[in-house]
Formats: structure tokens, sequence, C-alpha cells
């Protein structure tokens, strides 16, 4: 399992695209939550990107996009 490194996690929600599927090339921070509870439903990707994932699944259960904002303008 990558070490898990919160402040550059929350950076890389802002900055790295979807690698693939329907919403190939959106920034990740942008993935709709019905798409994220898919993943949830069918399985995460293995690594950094299902960790990733499953990180913003919750940030958006959880109504704290809000600290996704300032990382945006970086």
């Amino acid at each position: 399992m990558p070490e898990i490194n919160p402040n550059a996690q929350l950076l890389e929600l802002v900055k790295m695209k979807m690698p693939f599927g329907k919403y190939k090339g959106t920034v990740l921070c942008y993935l709709p939550v019905s798409y994220l509870e898919w993943f949830q439903r069918k399985g995460f990707p293995d690594g950094k990107l299902g960790i990733l994932l499953q990180t913003l699944l919750e940030i958006k259960m959880n109504g704290l996009e809000y600290l996704l904002e300032p990382l945006k303008k970086m």
C-alpha cells in the first residue's frame, strides 16, 4: 500500500486528471458523486488512484469540498 501524505493527497485531488473511463481527463475534484458511488459499489482501482477516489468520496459526502477551494488556486 502506498504511503499516504494527507497534504499531498489533497493537492493531487485538485491537480490529477482521471486517467480512464467516462470522465477521462476530468480533474478528480470535479468528478460527480454518482461516479464515485459507482466505484464504491464496483470497487475502487488499486493503488494511489483508488485511495484518492475514496478520499474524494468521503470529502464530498461529508460536505467538506470547501477544503479543496484554496488548493485549486495553487
